[in-house]
């Protein structure tokens, strides 16, 4: 399987070094060797009504990063508003 991580470093916009690649390529090899082998999962699985699952409540967080630090991990910003490419013509 051959594996471009130059590729997939562009899409996630990471910068890697030539010195990683291999090793990255190793990891990402060892991944999706391990995914393989996982064991299928049976589409009619049903849930016991008497053990229902139990999800974790979600909380809305504010105030915990100014509005400087968000925006330094933007690519790109513009009059304090994070720049995105143009989808719609």
């Amino acid at each position: 399987m051959d594996i471009d991580i130059l590729h997939i470093a562009k899409l996630s916009r990471l910068k890697i070094d030539d010195s990683e690649i291999e090793s990255f390529e190793k990891d990402m090899k060892n991944i999706i060797d391990m995914v393989e082998k996982m064991p299928e999962i049976n589409e009619h699985l049903v849930l016991d009504a008497d053990h229902p699952m139990k999800l974790r409540e979600d909380k809305a967080v504010s105030g915990k990063f100014s509005r400087q630090e968000l925006m330094s991990n933007a690519p790109q910003v513009k009059a304090g508003c994070v720049v995105v490419p143009k989808t719609v013509d």
